[in-house]
């Protein structure tokens, strides 16, 4: 028998508890990489990731024992800034063209098909795909600037691809040059910029690119419409 001085115990009471030994029996949320890519290419389970994002995830995480140290973050993250508006690639022609006269058509041509290589990229192929960039979640070692454009294709590596094709031609440093595109596509995985199928997109732009270039403006022929300009006058 229920004793009669005794208060029946509080409704809310008793479902306060019950609240509470569930909440304890809860397991913890899972936790993140303090540096992680989010969106769709790096949801934790039961997300399924695609041979495109499992590559991405098994390039980035080549760069994890560099990261965070010197010279290395200093080395990538200067080269990727060095990189912005194809500087590196402009300031190069610019100085092979002071060098020597016969260098100046060259010049004039790697400047000229930077500009439209960006034009295509940027304007052209990046809002067909709009992908998004990586999202970092601390703070970066070195200053970065992050682009306003979409994340496919990588505009640093095509540019590198043609700039390498088109400074190769007629060059004993070919191997440095290419060096140098690779260094500079590799600096975007390793400071999150780009997703790594990003760079491999990029350089296969910049090689169409530059080849089509390299073929449509020969150095010693000037490019197609100057060619026939010039035939025109020679006409007269």
């Amino acid at each position: 028998m229920t004793d009669p001085e005794r208060p029946a115990p509080d409704l809310v009471d008793q479902v306060d508890l019950v609240d509470d030994a569930i909440a304890e029996r809860q397991e913890p949320a899972p936790h993140l990489h303090p540096i992680t890519h989010l969106g769709e290419h790096d949801v934790p389970p039961p997300h399924v990731l695609t041979p495109v994002d499992r590559f991405d995830q098994f390039v980035d995480h080549l760069f994890d024992p560099l990261r965070g140290t010197e010279p290395a973050d200093r080395i990538f993250y200067g080269i990727t800034e060095l990189a912005d508006f194809s500087l590196i690639w402009l300031l190069i022609a610019a100085a092979q063209g002071a060098s020597s006269d016969k260098r100046v058509p060259n010049m004039v041509r790697v400047s000229s098909v930077l500009l439209a290589e960006s034009i295509v990229v940027n304007q052209g192929i990046k809002t067909v795909f709009k992908r998004e960039r990586p999202v970092v979640e601390v703070e970066r070692p070195h200053k970065l600037r992050v682009p306003l454009t979409t994340s496919f294709p990588s505009g640093h590596s095509s540019a590198a691809a043609v700039a390498a094709i088109l400074l190769s031609e007629h060059s004993r440093a070919k191997p440095l040059w290419w060096g140098a595109a690779l260094a500079v596509a590799s600096s975007r995985v390793y400071v999150r910029i780009h997703h790594a199928s990003d760079v491999v997109g990029g350089l296969a732009v910049g090689i169409v690119l530059g080849t089509i270039a390299k073929k449509a403006w020969p150095l010693d022929k000037g490019p197609i419409g100057t060619r026939r300009l010039r035939a025109r006058r020679r006409g007269r």
